[in-house]
């Protein structure tokens, strides 16, 4: 998957996981990632706001430790406990990124760097989080239009400094930025950070399928902008072929309640689909055409479960190439009852059995339910 950024008034961590979940990263993977580095006393949730206007999610971070002042390889060690490992890798290469950058500003070696605003617990939610967020979206590669950095000074431990902070400049280095009249920091190290870790490239909206967009809200309030970071996920266009195989026998003497349990057996056994078609046999009989599609590695297995449940003397098997477009679940609450929504490229739909299952329930009908959900906003666990 692709994102594409808009930071049209700069990124911070914060800002970047709130963003992440409007787009539908699960709260529960999140919280997991963050929970596997130990770390006690953290909590986060996702807020549905407004900010002028715009629907927008709000990543609300609380720490009990509220010192912003710790050793960098304090941090560091704490996020290199994330699972799973890509998660830890991305969080540590934004952590270690600050350490170097404050270390060549003050003459000290990362390790012995002593972060002040940004060595609070908080840095390893919002670190430990964009990388589960992203990691469970599935993003691959991260792009952005061009930074927009505040004015004026910013007060800190070093006193007051110019906007953009020295740390956050050098954590830009090649980086697309554009300046704006925004009061202070707009862009802050942890975000820029982020987007170093991620390997952002600065470009025009690339070639790919809009697949949802979503906002992630900023503390403060401007009168200029909303806000907002605007984060858009996408398909590449061009959809990767998968070899597939498919096996075929066609069957005149076998009921259809065998039939449908070969279909419910052959997905449980891992082929990527299963079905039937009807067909005119030899000596004009009836007849079913049994399809099973599968990985090739799959197909010894499913050959065998075909042959042993119809009873069929042969079968005939052929590759396949399957363009098979990206897709995503999440979950909305109906007057409590959960259902699952499927996100493809071009549409979303619920799942039928939480649909039926939810307007029996609920004594509605089944189109009224499922239109709810459509219209509901992602829960959290």
């Amino acid at each position: 998957m692709i994102l594409w950024l808009n930071p049209v008034t700069g990124a911070s961590g914060d800002m970047l996981l709130g963003a992440l979940l409007g787009l539908g990263a699960p709260i529960d993977e999140v919280r997991a990632a963050i929970d596997s580095t130990g770390l006690a006393g953290w909590r986060l949730r996702a807020e549905q706001v407004q900010v002028d206007g715009i629907a927008a999610t709000k990543a609300v971070v609380e720490v009990d430790d509220t010192s912003t002042e710790r050793h960098a390889s304090e941090l560091l060690a704490r996020v290199r406990r994330a699972r799973p490992e890509p998660v830890a890798e991305l969080a540590a290469s934004a952590v270690r990124a600050i350490a170097e950058v404050e270390g060549a500003l003050h003459g000290q070696h990362p390790d012995e760097v002593h972060l002040h605003e940004i060595g609070g617990l908080d840095t390893v939610v919002d670190t430990v989080g964009v990388a589960a967020a992203l990691h469970a979206l599935g993003v691959t590669a991260v792009h952005s239009a061009p930074l927009a950095l505040g004015s004026g000074t910013v007060r800190c431990a070093h006193g007051v400094l110019p906007a953009p902070a020295p740390a956050t400049l050098q954590l830009l280095r090649g980086a697309a930025i554009v300046g704006t009249d925004l009061p202070g920091e707009a862009v802050t190290p942890t975000g820029a950070a982020l987007l170093r870790a991620a390997g952002t490239r600065f470009t025009p909206p690339p070639a790919m399928i809009v697949q949802d967009t979503a906002y992630g809200a900023g503390n403060r309030r401007f009168s200029q902008r909303p806000n907002v970071l605007s984060a858009t996920l996408g398909a590449p266009l061009n959809a990767a072929a998968e070899p597939l195989v498919a096996l075929e026998c066609n069957v005149d003497d076998v009921t259809g309640e065998l039939l449908g349990h070969v279909i419910d057996r052959a997905l449980l056994a891992g082929a990527a689909d299963a079905w039937i078609t009807p067909a005119t046999a030899k000596k004009s009989r009836p007849a079913h055409v049994l399809h099973v599609l599968c990985r090739p590695e799959r197909e010894p297995e499913l050959t065998e479960l075909v042959l042993a449940e119809t009873g069929s003397l042969g079968i005939r098997r052929h590759p396949v190439d399957r363009v098979a477009l990206p897709r995503r679940t999440t979950t909305v609450t109906v007057e409590g009852h959960e259902i699952r929504l499927k996100h493809g490229p071009w549409r979303t739909k619920p799942e039928h059995d939480d649909v039926v299952a939810a307007a029996t329930a609920l004594g509605l009908p089944l189109r009224t339910v499922a239109a709810r959900a459509l219209g509901a906003q992602p829960s959290e666990p």
